[in-house]
């Protein structure tokens, strides 16, 4: 189990590794639009939720949507590019068909600095794509059809890929088929078994009422770094109140970074709670990819040596970069962005 760094500036990590984060999670393509509220009244959608859908009601709900932004996404490869964003180096673990948005996913993550390098699945589902309805309280709504990426397996699996990253960090969504429980467990195993660091976001609480005792189970042994919002983590340990959350997390894991919206964060290790301010904004556009990005700033922050405050800092400047503006990839750079704040 890792044990954090305790310097107030970013340094070089202690152990030099190839890369500083893998990511694993569904490589999906997201198209986003702005709507307004009675789009989702009206195709009966369950409003900021994430909800898998098949493959006939996605292009039903494709052809109803406005022009939007379309671009590679998933919740854990927009941490990664995020983690690239910032100067670190990152690769990301994922499943795409061998189609035309396959090779746009590919070759928009190597564009971006992020290496990704797992080949296209021929002959069976289409690549995966989420239509993302955002309304005007900048609430997104996440209708996702998974395609091919949820049959990632141990095969796709690069063993030593996986131990040339200082942290690995793994997506809830992804764990919604054996195979890719499977592909998770192992690549946590391998993880483990080098000595890096491992990471699972909740990513939903639709996702943490589904998978609640198999998480648990993964903390106990799998599991170092836990990220989600507070109300992923209360749901997670069953109770209504995040402090009491905070105390079950520590006795599992060795931290654990808790998004608390405008109130910004805490990060909790052992019996320390650590409470980081959000950034203000003029205005709050898109909230999709904020706990992406939060946890892309303070993976790389850990990576490079950070102490836990300044990590979590890191974290809270890209959420509330990526939550200005439509999307869920920076709009500027994020080691700029964070020089500009932070001198």
């Amino acid at each position: 189990m890792m044990s954090p760094v305790p310097t107030n500036e970013i340094e070089t990590a202690p152990e030099s590794t190839a890369l500083d984060v893998v990511g694993i999670g569904n490589a999906i393509v997201d198209v986003l639009a702005e709507v307004g509220d009675d789009f989702i009244d009206q195709h009966d959608l369950a409003k900021g939720a994430m909800t898998l859908i098949d493959a006939d009601r996605a292009m039903e709900l494709y052809a109803a949507m406005p022009p939007g932004l379309e671009e590679s996404g998933g919740s854990a490869a927009n941490t990664m590019v995020g983690v690239a964003s910032f100067g670190g180096r990152a690769a990301y673990i994922g499943l795409v068909a061998d189609d035309f948005l396959g090779e746009v996913f590919r070759r928009d993550m190597r564009h971006v600095g992020v290496d990704f390098d797992v080949p296209g699945a021929a002959g069976g589902e289409p690549t995966a794509r989420c239509l993302i309805q955002v309304t005007p309280d900048a609430q997104r709504t996440l209708n996702t059809h998974l395609g091919t990426s949820s049959h990632l397996s141990t095969r796709q699996i690069d063993p030593d890929l996986v131990a040339s990253a200082s942290h690995l960090y793994c997506e809830g969504y992804l764990w919604d088929t054996e195979e890719a429980k499977g592909a998770i467990r192992h690549a946590m195993d391998l993880a483990n078994a080098a000595g890096r660091t491992v990471s699972l976001t909740l990513s939903d609480g639709f996702c943490v009422d589904r998978h609640r005792d198999e998480w648990l189970d993964l903390l106990t042994d799998r599991v170092d770094v836990v990220f989600g919002n507070a109300a992923e983590l209360c749901s997670l340990f069953q109770v209504d109140d995040v402090e009491r959350a905070a105390d079950a997390v520590a006795a599992e894991v060795d931290l654990a970074f808790v998004t608390l919206g405008k109130e910004g964060s805490m990060v909790v290790a052992g019996s320390d709670r650590i409470r980081i301010e959000a950034d203000e904004l003029e205005a709050v556009v898109d909230t999709t990819g904020a706990g992406d990005l939060y946890a892309a700033g303070v993976l790389f922050g850990l990576s490079s040596g950070a102490d836990l405050p300044h990590a979590a800092r890191l974290g809270s400047i890209a959420a509330a970069e990526v939550i200005s503006h439509l999307g869920a990839r920076p709009g500027r750079v994020l080691s700029a962005v964070a020089r500009s704040i932070l001198g």
